[in-house]
C-alpha cells in the first residue's frame, strides 16, 4: 500500500470540519444550545409560529438578518432563480399536503384538501384526520415543526448544499436531502423508539430491558448525538409539550414510561461508557410527541422532512448566493504501479 509523504489529516465523518458560514442556525453541542434564525429554540417554540419562522429563515438566508423587510427578501429571491421565495413558500406548504394525501389514500379514505386560511400545523393534522384536531395537539405539533426546522450542517442539509453547489435546481437538492433521511442514523429513529417503548411496556421493566440490550451489544434508540455532549435541547422542548398534552388528557402512563427508559438508559450508558456523552436526542421525545398528537408511525420521517423543508430551502439559497462547488479530496491508500 502506498503512503503519501505529506497530506492533511483525514477527519472521519468530517466531524468538527467547518464547511460553510451560515446565518440560519447555530448548534452548540457543549452547552446544549440551539439558535434558529436568531432565537433560542426554547423561546422560539413558545413565542413564534411556523409561518413566522419560515419568514425569518427566508430573511436570514437573504441578508443575514431575520428581521429583513419583505421587499428586500423578494428582490433577493428574484436573483436566486430556482431558489426564489415563492418556491420556498410553495415547498413548505406542499410537503404536509403530500404526506396527508399518501396516508389517506393508503387507508382507503377520501383525501382532505388543504385550507389556505388555516395555520400550518393545525391544517396538517386536519388533513391527516379528516377533521379539526384539538388545539393542544396542533400547538404541540407546531412546536415540533419549529424546533426541527434547521440544525446546522447535518447530513441531509449538507447533502442539499452539495447538490446546490453543482448548480442543480432546488427540487434536486431537496430530493437528495430526503434521501439522506433513509438511514436510521439521521431522521429515521423515531419509529423504533416507539417499538422499544412498546416492548418494554412498564417503567419497572426499563432497567432490565436496557441492561439486556447493552449486554447483547445493541444500540438504544433515541440516545446519543453526534454534536451534543449534553441533553439535546429539542428533547427538552418536546418533553415539555408531551407533559402538557398528558396533563390535559389526565393520563401520563406513556410519558412515565418514556422517562423511566430515558433515566435507565442514561445511567447505564454512563456507567459503561464514562468517556462518552450519551443522552436523550431529538428523536426520543419526537416519537412520544408525534404519537400523542395522532401522527402515524409510517409518517414520522416524512413529518420530519416536512418540518425541515424550510431549513433545507434556506440553505440551498445561501449556498447558491455565497458558495462554490463543494469538492473535497480523498487520500489514496491503494497500490501504485510497481508496488
Amino acid at each position: 500500500m502506498s503512503t503519501p509523504t505529506s497530506s492533511p489529516d483525514v477527519v472521519d465523518g468530517l466531524e468538527g470540519v467547518v464547511v460553510a458560514e451560515t446565518n440560519l442556525s447555530e448548534v452548540d453541542g457543549e452547552a446544549g444550545r440551539l439558535i434558529i434564525a436568531g432565537e433560542q429554540v426554547e423561546t422560539l417554540c413558545e413565542e413564534r409560529t411556523v409561518e413566522a419562522l419560515t419568514v425569518r429563515l427566508r430573511a436570514a438566508a437573504a441578508s443575514g438578518d431575520p428581521e429583513t423587510d419583505t421587499a428586500s427578501v423578494e428582490a433577493f429571491g428574484a436573483r436566486l432563480g430556482q431558489a426564489r421565495c415563492d418556491a420556498f413558500d410553495e415547498l413548505t406548504r406542499t410537503a404536509p399536503v403530500a404526506n396527508a394525501l399518501w396516508l389517506r389514500e393508503r387507508d382507503g379514505q377520501t383525501p382532505t384538501p388543504p385550507d389556505s386560511d388555516a395555520a400550518h400545523a393545525h391544517d396538517y393534522l386536519r388533513m391527516l384526520r379528516g377533521e379539526a384536531p384539538p388545539t393542544a395537539h396542533a400547538d404541540a405539533l407546531e412546536s415540533y415543526l419549529m424546533a426541527i426546522a434547521d440544525h446546522g450542517v447535518n447530513a441531509s442539509t449538507f447533502t442539499a448544499r452539495v447538490i446546490a453547489s453543482t448548480g442543480a435546481d432546488l427540487l434536486s437538492a431537496l430530493v437528495g436531502a430526503v434521501g439522506a433521511l433513509k438511514g436510521p442514523l439521521h431522521g429515521g429513529a423515531p419509529g423504533p423508539v416507539l417499538d422499544m417503548l412498546d416492548e418494554i411496556g412498564t417503567p419497572e421493566a426499563a432497567a432490565g430491558w436496557i441492561e439486556a440490550e447493552l449486554d447483547a451489544g445493541r444500540r438504544i434508540m433515541g440516545m446519543g448525538h453526534r454534536v451534543y455532549r449534553v441533553r439535546d435541547p429539542r428533547a427538552t422542548v418536546f418533553e415539555r409539550e408531551v407533559e402538557r398534552l398528558f396533563e390535559a388528557k389526565g393520563d401520563d402512563e406513556r410519558l412515565a414510561l418514556a422517562r423511566a427508559v430515558e433515566e435507565a438508559a442514561e445511567r447505564q450508558l454512563r456507567e459503561r461508557y464514562p468517556d462518552r456523552a450519551l443522552r436523550a436526542n431529538v428523536e426520543f421525545y419526537t416519537a412520544v410527541l408525534l404519537e400523542a398528537v395522532g401522527v402515524p408511525r409510517a409518517l414520522f420521517t416524512a413529518t420530519f422532512a416536512a418540518g425541515r423543508t424550510g431549513g433545507w430551502t434556506a440553505h440551498v439559497a445561501e449556498q447558491k448566493q455565497h458558495g462554490r462547488l463543494i469538492r473535497p479530496s480523498a487520500r489514496y491508500v491503494g497500490p501504485r504501479p510497481g508496488d
